[in-house]
């Protein structure tokens, strides 16, 4: 089994406390390194004595991990597990994959290079994004996760859209619907839960819920005809639950965002679309929420309000006192608490480690994850001019957001490499490098690391690329251009381009996506 040090037993949800029933509706947030030396977000991921504390004596139903390789979240899930009175729910953001979040497992490009492919070929972006999750679940399953916060439903119709730009499948609800279908067709057979997110939908919105209150001012029947069918689409499929969208929608609601509205969780996803999964908030410590609520108060809303699951509230004991007062003062029905419980329950008992679950090791590190990444990158990718080029040195200039945090130029990377061994000198740049562009010296190969950063939005990136983009253009000195990440970036260069110049765009960042995109450019 893959989880041989706790047993899984789920005891009748009528014999806990009102505490420990709530307490089960509690999703912390988590470290996946082992130590506590080695935690990267301390406002948010506590040391591990608290997170004991949390797990074994309050009682909480889950946690979210980030952070770490895959072999270390396999130790670390079975210490969190040995800790907890009842199994937990373990879950991570790998919406592209575990090796997004988790070092050593396979990192697929981001949904919407399936989007991309869609417009060739149905027939193989569903065989792909069938191909995604089937992976995705094995490899998540043999280090411990249960739970995929993934997919995304949202459709990304708006191009200024900050936080999920390329996490979408595409910008039409026929097209996200189709391939989040076929996502979880390829999930199903596996014992672990997927997500359909950011209920109602995020797709069209400027404003990053990570800090601000976005508001969707679409009247119901826009809402009826592009936010929800992909909702209702993965409803259909069997999705195991929803999370909800840190969002104002007067139309729905003028009071309360989706996460804290009865009339949308409850009335609109339970009653109207006929949702009898888990419904679960986005993180309660996002801006959207915090800077409006209390948070002992948002805990509460968020429960009246329809929701099984509080995602990462800030004090998750002070939000567990604060519904159980909420129950005893009569303003939340001990049944509606109840019902909840259940549906966590059901939910655990799905997860339950079978005899045939993918066991750890064996099902990483196998080549078939990552012939399937390498055959999404060539399919979605989009050249133009005159190629291929005849390198011939220069310099490589590479734009990323934050140098400092950038993993994907990590030695070895292809982008840094190739062009090295042609001659290439390197210049990396990012947000905080004083802009001192170019004047006129030599050939240029212009390597973008661009696409949408959730906390800081893309516009810093965006506006120092495209000043390179253009002093380079001025100078006659760009030679080739290739863009990793964001198809937004190349539409806004792209009128600017000289026909002759050479281009590659490529949706993925990682060491594949490079060294696919600088084989095509010719080096």
């Amino acid at each position: 089994m893959v989880h041989s040090t706790y047993s899984f037993h789920l005891p009748d949800p009528a014999s806990l406390s009102l505490e420990q029933q709530v307490a089960q509706m509690v999703v912390i947030r988590a470290s996946g390194y082992l130590f506590d030396h080695q935690i990267r977000y301390p406002d948010w991921e506590p040391p591990n004595d608290t997170l004991k504390a949390w797990i074994a004596q309050w009682g909480v139903g889950g946690v979210i991990l980030v952070g770490g390789s895959a072999a270390e979240l396999h130790d670390r899930i079975n210490r969190l597990q040995s800790w907890a009175m009842f199994p937990l729910l373990v879950g991570a953001d790998v919406e592209e994959g575990v090796g997004q979040r988790f070092s050593g497992a396979t990192h697929f490009p981001p949904p919407m290079a399936l989007g991309e492919i869609a417009e060739k070929s149905l027939q193989a972006a569903r065989h792909y994004a069938q191909q995604m999750g089937e992976m995705t679940a094995k490899e998540a399953i043999a280090i411990g996760l249960n739970w995929l916060y993934a997919p995304v439903v949202d459709v990304n119709n708006n191009p200024q859209n900050p936080v999920i730009n390329v996490r979408a499948f595409a910008q039409t609800p026929q097209r996200v619907s189709q391939l989040a279908a076929a996502y979880i067709e390829g999930v199903q057979p596996y014992p672990i839960l997927t997500t359909a997110k950011h209920f109602p939908g995020h797709g069209d919105t400027a404003v990053d819920s990570h800090l601000e209150l976005p508001v969707l001012p679409h009247s119901e029947g826009r809402l009826a005809e592009i936010e929800l069918p992909p909702f209702q689409g993965a409803i259909a499929a069997g999705v195991d639950s929803i999370m909800s969208a840190h969002l104002q929608i007067p139309a729905w609601d003028e009071q309360y965002p989706a996460t804290l509205s009865p009339k949308i969780l409850t009335q609109k996803l339970r009653q109207e679309l006929g949702f009898s999964g888990l419904i679960v908030t986005d993180a309660l410590v996002m801006g959207a929420i915090t800077k409006h609520y209390g948070s002992h108060e948002a805990a509460v809303l968020a429960v009246q309000a329809g929701a099984d699951i509080l995602l990462m509230p800030q004090d998750p004991p002070g939000a567990i006192a604060a519904v159980c007062a909420a129950v005893r003062a009569g303003k939340i029905a001990p049944e509606r608490i109840e019902a909840s419980v259940e549906r966590i329950f059901q939910a655990k008992q799905k997860v339950k480690p079978r005899p045939d679950s993918p066991q750890f090791p064996q099902s990483l590190g196998n080549p078939e994850p990552r012939q399937a990444v390498q055959s999404i990158l060539r399919d979605a990718q989009e050249t133009g001019g005159h190629l291929p080029l005849n390198p011939q040195g220069g310099c490589n200039l590479i734009v990323v957001d934050d140098a400092l945090d950038c993993s994907v130029l990590a030695k070895p990377a292809p982008a840094i490499l190739m062009p090295a061994a042609q001659g290439y000198r390197l210049q990396l740049v990012d947000r905080h490098t004083p802009s001192l562009l170019p004047q006129g010296q030599e050939p240029t190969l212009l390597q973008l690391f661009v696409r949408g950063h959730p906390f800081r939005g893309s516009s810093t990136l965006n506006e120092t690329a495209i000043a390179w983009f253009e002093a380079l253009l001025k100078t006659h000195d760009l030679q080739a251009l290739v863009i990793y990440g964001s198809p937004y970036i190349l539409e806004i260069l792209r009128p600017q381009l000289p026909d002759t110049v050479p281009y590659v765009f490529s949706y993925g960042q990682m060491p594949d996506a490079q060294a696919i995109a600088l084989k095509t450019l010719g080096f």
